[in-house]
């Protein structure tokens, strides 16, 4: 007699803030499927995330964690609010103990729900020799716009190795996104290769293209974050004094 394997499923919802629904099992089979598509539906979104659990069946109260694993990934970069819609009585038990927001219904979620201020600008960066000159001069030049000088030249070269990284490892064009919120400014490439970005021991520093171990050296936090459409934003926040 064949096993019966548990499936969980995300289902995106239309609107703002961006919405879905849990739907299935959550056992330790199930777990690490649940845990990466919400970060990867997380990555995509820009006002913050709400997700109905209603529909949920938790086989383990203990792999509830999960909901506040990813609250505490993407609060930290898209930096975006996360929070949970059920009314139901035991999982709101269950997740009293957690970090996590949960509210009995979407309407009642979105009213609290507090969207971060933020600044936002991207470019579609080409494949040349100027690459990622081109990405230094649109760092600089926003940089300069919103008033936070300071930053530019660790901006720059963030920019340059993520960029480098993406032309030496992939073969997509490049997307150069920064954004600016509270005294955080996050540098970020995306491109459309699934691999994700690995820091390498031993680098040789005489070449153009010193690696994720200059990033880390400026940067506050890093991170590869896959995305919906089965690529991935390289990022790096670099903290204002």
């Amino acid at each position: 007699m064949l096993a019966r394997h548990n499936s969980v499923w995300l289902v995106p919802r239309h609107g703002a803030p961006a919405k879905a629904a849990v739907v299935g099992v959550l056992d330790r089979t199930t777990y690490p499927q649940l845990r990466d598509r919400l970060l990867e539906f997380a990555v995509d979104s820009e006002d913050g995330v709400l997700i109905d659990i209603e529909r949920l069946e938790l086989r383990d109260r203990a792999l509830i964690r999960v909901f506040a694993l990813v609250a505490l990934r993407v609060g930290d970069w898209p930096a975006i609010p996360f929070a949970l819609v059920t009314g139901r009585p035991e999982q709101r038990a269950a997740l009293a103990a957690s970090c996590v927001p949960v509210y009995p219904d979407a309407a009642t979620a979105e009213a609290a729900l507090t969207r971060p201020a933020r600044r936002r600008v991207g470019r579609l960066l080409d494949r040349s020799p100027r690459t990622s000159a081109r990405a230094r001069g649109f760092v600089r030049g926003i940089c300069a716009e919103w008033m936070v000088p300071e930053l530019a030249e660790d901006a720059e070269l963030v920019a340059t190795e993520l960029v480098e990284n993406t032309l030496r490892h992939t073969d997509s064009v490049p997307r150069l996104r920064l954004e600016l919120r509270r005294r955080t400014l996050a540098v970020e490439v995306a491109d459309e290769s699934a691999r994700p970005a690995v820091l390498r021991e031993g680098l040789d520093l005489v070449h153009a293209g010193l690696g994720l171990r200059m990033v880390t050296k400026v940067a506050k936090r890093w991170g590869s974050s896959r995305s919906r459409s089965g690529g991935k934003t390289v990022w790096a926040l670099l903290a204002r004094s």
